[in-house]
């Protein structure tokens, strides 16, 4: 049984998640404490940190020049093994010089990982089991997180942090757990071989159009939604901990069911309803004025990104099993892209307005809910849109 657990390709799928949410939501928690407690960042230091952490990820396109020379399963491994790094050498030394070299260290590592792991999700998953699969590997993804943060609540509820140990201990655990998918789980053979080159494919347009838009709703969830929270209702840091931990576990709960609700109504349903709610949740950003309802929104927003699993599974079906490791890397750059220009852009309209931030939020959600209604029921290769199924005049 145990042997059969180890051959089994999935096995490694879950075994790389884990290690990397571990490594990353201990980094990531830990994080603003660590730099302004220790090392006495400001505003201008911590955001030099943000942005040197999302340029692996706008880079995450050359993992397709390393995977002439590694294998794809290798190269995750190894991966993993530099988030651990990483993340296990940030508090050496309290300094910014420090900080912002195990900062690239780590974001190199995950942001590769993220990348592979999806890539390998796609080629070795079926396309009847892949949604649901990979609702379970956000839903483990969650319980790490329900894991880690409840530890480190009850952690620091009787003790001072103890940054070094927390971090050591954080990127030991998936530094051996990158060590044991080297040492115990075979390698597995390429079923289809990859192209190794970089392109874009005129047929995959809608796939990069709704990959670049999720990555601007990520953006605009990720840096002004909590800092809503914190600004406008003064939002203490014991409750943002405790709203991350009700999100892992609605997240543990729902995200599996989310993969089972893509096999039965089909990505373009499924993606009509995100991108509804999504519409609905950033107009009640712009206007909310009691935190009650601004938590119900951040609880609900936090949900919706599991609906993005739909994303993937489009492209499955439409991809060329040859192109999926490439476009992964490529995707994962256009994801990013937004990642880059609007934390600082939205920043200044911040300042103007916060409203418009979020009003701006709806009208991405608009755009990407327009282009969800191009998804055929049925996407395959030829048929990658509605436009594309309709016969020529």
């Amino acid at each position: 049984m145990q042997n059969k657990l180890l051959h089994d390709r999935k096995t490694l799928l879950f075994l790389l998640a884990i290690g990397n949410t571990i490594a990353f939501a201990t980094w990531q928690v830990m994080l603003n404490n660590f730099a302004v407690e220790q090392a006495a960042f400001n505003g201008e230091e911590i955001g030099i940190l943000q942005s040197l952490r999302e340029v692996p990820g706008f880079l995450a396109f050359t993992a397709i020049l390393v995977m002439i020379f590694v294998r794809q399963q290798t190269f995750a491994i190894v991966s993993l093994l530099t988030l651990g790094i990483g993340t296990a050498i940030t508090a050496f030394y309290p300094t910014a010089l420090w900080l912002y070299f195990s900062t690239v260290i780590m974001s190199i590592g995950f942001h590769y990982l993220e990348t592979l792991h999806n890539s390998l999700s796609l080629q070795w998953l079926s396309k009847a089991e892949a949604p649901a699969v990979l609702g379970q590997l956000i839903s483990v993804r969650a319980l790490c997180n329900l894991t880690i943060l409840g530890a480190l609540y009850i952690y620091l509820m009787f003790f001072a942090a103890n940054y070094m140990l927390i971090y050591m201990l954080a990127g030991g655990i998936s530094i051996a757990i990158g060590i044991f998918c080297w040492a115990a789980i075979p390698h597995f053979e390429d079923q289809v071989v990859q192209r190794k080159e970089l392109f874009l494919r005129k047929r995959y347009w809608l796939y990069y159009l709704l990959t670049f838009f999720a990555g601007a709703r990520r953006q605009i969830f990720v840096v002004f939604a909590g800092f809503l929270l914190v600004e406008k209702f003064d939002f203490p840091v014991e409750n943002v901990v405790m709203l991350t931990l009700v999100n892992a576990a609605l997240t543990f709960w729902l995200a599996p069911k989310i993969g089972r609700l893509i096999s039965y109504i089909g990505e373009r349903r499924v993606l009509s309803l995100e991108y509804m709610g999504l519409i609905l949740i950033f107009v009640g950003y712009a206007f909310v004025d009691t935190v009650a309802i601004a938590v119900g929104l951040y609880l609900l927003d936090h949900l919706f990104f599991a609906m993005a699993i739909a994303i993937k599974t489009y492209f499955h079906k439409i991809a060329d099993p040859a192109d999926i490791a490439a476009t992964s890397s490529i995707s994962f750059t256009i994801n990013h892209i937004a990642a880059v220009i609007l934390p600082a852009l939205l920043g200044v309209l911040w300042m103007i307005n916060h409203s418009a931030v979020f009003l701006l939020g709806a009208a991405i959600a608009v755009g990407s809910l327009l282009l969800s209604q191009l998804i055929p029921d049925h996407p395959q290769p030829s048929k990658e849109t509605r436009l594309a199924s309709q016969p020529m005049a």
